[in-house]
């Protein structure tokens, strides 16, 4: 049987942002970063890579750890922090993973004959004279790099740009020759930052960072992250180093500007910073992203969403689900854990994380405890939503909570919509299960949970029966 895939794809207590998916014969590999639960900055922990049957995408398996900090020679005592990293397969099949480190603004690269091996550290990106990148002058710092080679050529994406700086232009190109290290090409600007967006096509959405690069048919997409920072958007073109249009959104990790449930500018999650790609499994093609958890900046976890790419090469914005990776609707029945909430919010709007004390998706014990998710800091108009499920002759939803409460839980199918059941629950500090009889419509049903009353409480899981 086939394991139902659910978002975040990874277990609860894993945290890996910045995806970059790839189909390496018949699996699906995620690279990324490596933050910790309760970390205290982005990217703490060494490369680890997961992977899963692209026929069974509910089913992911560790890998290990794939590349350890201190394998860099800039880095051998794991001071500073592996940042996003990219990789692709050079013109000698070997696998080849590029990255930069926290605190110098130079590519890194690392080579392993497999896809989820361990690699071992290469070289530097650097020009033919053994300059490195970002370090000759008039080089603008390296970060984020994305990846896609063609034959003997690699085409090398980097940049960051934040608001007020004007000495960041825009996203690079950068070609690089046969050996993935030495400069053929230098940089070139193929996405503008927001100091540099008026009159590009660009505005509002200018390149921030979270470079990104894949090829469908002849048409180079460029994945990266806008100024907005919760979305992912995309450009395109004929030519992987010039003359890219802007697309549009791809997916937002708070769900602003869809407007087919809510308002579009209604925000429906904590968002914050975005880094993903987007990827063929099989027939289908997906976005992956990550979300944010513990109303903090750094305990960041892989999403993913179905998507289409239309006969004009367009993307249309995805909505944020419970169900990504699963192919259609999870199953309207049996109990399914708190922490594959899609939407999470209050009566006080916020499109960032971290702002205000609201509630949260969280797990017991420390980093790397394999403790199930749940969703803490519940107070009076907490939303929480799933999304979706196929539901038929559910009778009755149970939940379980705990902690210093005294309320009741709503059920609805939809976030404004018609209260279906209230289930009340009282202050417990162990979990209690609460159950009330609902009837719920036959068919495809997200499910909302509002909770009305005093105190603070937390959510396990649910189940419908």
């Amino acid at each position: 049987m086939k394991k139902q895939a659910f978002n975040p794809y990874l277990p609860s207590w894993e945290y890996i942002p910045d995806g970059e998916p790839y189909v390496f014969g018949d699996r699906v590999y995620v690279y990324g970063s490596h933050d910790y639960f309760n970390g205290y900055v982005f990217c703490m922990g060494d490369y680890v890579c997961w992977s899963a049957p692209v026929d069974d995408l509910g089913n992911w398996r560790y890998e290990g750890v794939i590349y350890p900090k201190t394998a860099d020679p800039l880095n051998p005592e794991g001071k500073m922090c592996l940042y996003a990293p990219d990789v692709t397969v050079g013109p000698d099949g070997r696998y080849y993973l590029y990255y930069v480190l926290d605190k110098v603004s130079v590519v890194s690269v690392a080579v392993c004959d497999t896809p989820a091996g361990k690699y071992e550290f290469y070289g530097y990106v650097h020009y033919e004279d053994g300059t490195r990148l970002g370090e000759k002058e008039g080089d603008e710092p390296q970060f984020d790099p994305g990846v896609l080679t063609e034959g003997d050529v690699t085409y090398l994406y980097t940049g960051a740009c934040g608001k007020g700086d004007k000495s960041r232009t825009g996203a690079m190109a950068t070609v690089l020759g046969a050996d993935m290290l030495t400069i053929r090409e230098a940089p070139v600007f193929v996405a503008p930052g927001c100091e540099y967006g008026a009159g590009t096509g660009f505005e509002g959405h200018e390149f921030f960072e979270a470079s990104s690069i894949r090829k469908v048919g002849d048409t180079y997409y460029f994945v990266y992250s806008s100024i907005l920072m919760h979305e992912l958007c995309y450009a395109t073109s004929k030519n992987p180093t010039r003359d890219f249009v802007y697309g549009g959104v791809i997916v937002s990790n708070c769900d602003l500007h869809i407007d087919t449930y809510k308002p579009a500018d209604m925000p429906t999650a904590y968002g914050a910073n975005n880094h993903g790609s987007i990827v063929q499994i099989g027939e289908d093609w997906y976005i992956f992203y990550h979300r944010h958890t513990n109303n903090t900046w750094y305990s960041r976890q892989g999403c993913a969403e179905k998507l289409q790419i239309m006969p004009d090469g367009s993307i249309p914005q995805v909505k944020i689900t419970s169900c990504g990776l699963n192919g259609g609707p999870l199953e309207g029945k049996g109990e399914y854990p708190a922490y594959l909430a899609c939407n999470l919010f209050t009566d006080t709007p916020s499109v960032y994380v971290g702002e205000g004390n609201f509630p949260r998706v969280m797990q017991d014990g420390r980093d790397g405890d394999e403790e199930v998710g749940y969703i803490a800091n519940i107070t009076d108009s907490t939303t929480i939503g799933f999304k979706y499920f196929d539901c038929h002759d559910i009778r009755e939803i149970s939940i379980w909570t705990r902690g210093y409460a005294d309320g009741t839980f709503e059920v609805k199918t939809a976030w404004d919509g018609e209260v279906l059941a209230t289930l009340e629950v009282q202050y417990t500090n162990v979990w209690e299960k609460y159950t009330a009889p609902v009837t719920i419509p036959d068919g495809i049903q997200a499910l909302y949970l509002t909770y009305r009353g005093n105190g603070n409480a937390a959510l396990r899981s649910f189940e419908l029966s």
